[in-house]
């Protein structure tokens, strides 16, 4: 009923993200503690490598969430972990910039799948850019892509160097993505105008 949900939703779950930000790094600490108390050699243990990155993750999660990012952004910054955000956009803008028409990619993605048949089936010549292979570098470039035009999902495509949106979706108007370009007869006319026409 609706007093069980505005119960959970305003009362119940605030509780358990403040319980579990407030818990986490002391139960890590504990666990820390107590596997190596086990070890032999603190300075070589994996588990305090596994912990130290998992410390890392939460401060970026919360540093994200902090700065005002939404969910996926959030979790795509968490993935990401730590990289130099400079390096990175230059070789975003690098890849951008090196073909009429870019493409960042998972290769498992249906609507990365669906954006690759259109390209086909209009006849244009798409660079792509895996985001998942490797993950180590993708992770990262996601996360500055979501940052750089709004939103994380895949693809991302560009056309001319400019950002036009995903498959299905963008992020307004002046990106609202490959369906709705094709749908009003703009997408085939910024292919040929960029060059990227087969």
């Amino acid at each position: 009923n609706i007093f069980q949900f505005i119960m959970i939703k305003s009362i119940i779950l605030p509780f358990l993200l403040v319980s579990v930000q407030a818990f986490t790094p002391t139960i890590l600490t504990q666990t820390r503690t107590a596997l190596l108390a086990s070890s032999n050699d603190e300075s070589n243990s994996p588990v305090d490598a596994f912990l130290n990155d998992i410390k890392m993750r939460i401060r970026i999660g919360q540093e994200s969430n902090a700065a005002g990012f939404g969910g996926k952004q959030v979790l795509a910054d968490v993935f990401a972990g730590e990289y130099d955000e400079i390096v990175m956009t230059s070789m975003i803008d690098e890849e951008i910039n090196s073909a009429p028409c870019v493409m960042f990619t998972w290769d498992s993605s249906p609507s990365c799948k669906k954006a690759i048949e259109a390209f086909e089936t209009i006849g244009a010549n798409v660079k792509i850019v895996r985001l998942d292979d490797p993950w180590s570098e993708g992770n990262p470039m996601r996360a500055s892509l979501g940052r750089k035009v709004g939103r994380t999902s895949v693809p991302f495509v560009y056309i001319n160097s400019k950002y036009v949106g995903g498959f299905d979706g963008g992020s307004g108007d002046e990106a609202p993505g490959l369906v709705e370009l094709a749908f009003n007869g703009k997408l085939r006319e910024m292919i040929k105008d960029a060059g990227a026409m087969k």
